[in-house]
């Protein structure tokens, strides 16, 4: 069970207030067992009907990022060591999130050992990896400006560039970074990558990490995708049509190298970051305008990221305007509701025009 939404520790955590909070939690649930419950589901593989004192310390566990009550009551007594690793891999770890550089490098030449330390909670990040603001504990997600100094400093003190860490699945900093919001609206996204790729990053990724651009295009992250396209990552068919790189697309398609779910996911990028001649490359070779790629038709995909063209290419290869997505919504309202989450709604106008009129005539 992935969760990034975890409570943080103060530098010198009490145990015996956590554990006070577990019996707190068993009297609560003879009480308030529905608010229990519900905060017990998101942490726990099944609800339990009754709450045992060792259940609600799990429960407490698991709200700090950690698997176990034992190893969260251990992480607590070390971080009451002034001097300890986990002490100061945990400053190490704050500093970053807040872009305090000058700590973070008094951190690294007092405690050398840490760039290689991972975290005791469940994601077992590295330093390095919270760079990226990426799957480790929601409050420290996120992008300083200086952030590729940060990131920097740490490989300049020996981190590993290419660390795999348990999260969605196994990730190095590359990955990370190239699926991460936080960089990109910080606009340090591009720099973030060229620094890792200049400090020996694999590409392609590492045996039991994500492909990275493949993590981009999947994570709404197109322009880090072309970055790493342009910077040589190999190309399998989702990422030569989410890339839009038709000459990668024709040889992979060549060699046979290719499933079906490759050949829809690539269709369902294409659409969403604006690659017409990617689009139109597949439609002409019998892929359905209709069909639900992740429960949404090509046209929500590019309605929800205002892609006019490819809304106007498709339209005009049949897509049916009136076909819901697994949200209830036609494209339209796909549209409608991605405009009035966007920073920027004006840039849908066109698009919903475009949309309404179809379903006008539809």
């Amino acid at each position: 069970m992935f969760v990034t939404d975890l409570r943080p520790l103060p530098a010198r955590p009490n145990l015996e207030q956590y554990k006070k909070q577990a019996k707190d939690l068993v009297k609560d649930f003879r009480t308030a067992a529905y608010q229990t419950k519900a905060r017990a589901a998101r942490l726990l593989e099944r609800v339990p009907e009754r709450l045992t004192l060792s259940v609600a310390q799990l429960i407490i566990a698991r709200e700090h990022g950690f698997a176990s009550w034992p190893k969260f009551a251990a992480h607590v007594k070390a971080l009451q060591i002034e001097d300890s690793p986990a002490a100061a891999f945990e400053a190490a770890a704050g500093a970053i999130a807040r872009g305090e550089i000058e700590l973070l490098q008094h951190l690294l030449r007092a405690n050398p050992r840490i760039v290689f330390q991972r975290s005791a909670r469940s994601h077992a990040a590295a330093l390095l990896h919270y760079t990226a603001a990426n799957g480790v504990e929601d409050f420290r997600q996120k992008t300083p400006p200086n952030i590729v100094a940060i990131a920097d400093a740490l490989l300049k003190a020996g981190a590993p560039v290419d660390a795999v860490a348990p999260i969605y699945g196994g990730s190095t900093a590359l990955s990370l970074a190239a699926s991460s919001v936080h960089p990109e609206r910080a606009g340090v996204q591009i720099d973030l990558l060229q620094l890792l790729l200049e400090g020996g990053a694999a590409i392609d990724g590492v045996p039991g990490s994500a492909n990275p651009i493949l993590s981009a295009l999947r994570n709404g992250r197109g322009r880090a995708a072309q970055f790493l396209a342009g910077r040589g990552a190999r190309l399998d068919l989702e990422s030569a049509l989410g890339t839009g790189r038709i000459d990668a697309l024709r040889e992979t398609l060549q060699r046979g190298e290719y499933t079906l779910e490759q050949w829809k996911s690539g269709l369902a990028w294409a659409c969403e970051y604006g690659h017409a001649r990617a689009v139109e490359y597949v439609l002409e070779r019998g892929s359905d305008p209709n069909e639900l790629i992740f429960g949404q038709t090509p046209l929500h995909w590019a309605a929800m990221s205002a892609q006019h063209e490819i809304v106007r290419l498709l339209l005009d290869r049949n897509a049916l305007p009136q076909i819901r997505n697994r949200y209830g919504a036609t494209a339209l309202g796909q549209a409608r509701w991605s405009a009035e989450h966007d920073d920027d709604p004006t840039r849908f106008e066109p698009v919903i025009a475009l949309l309404a009129s179809a379903e006008a005539a539809s």
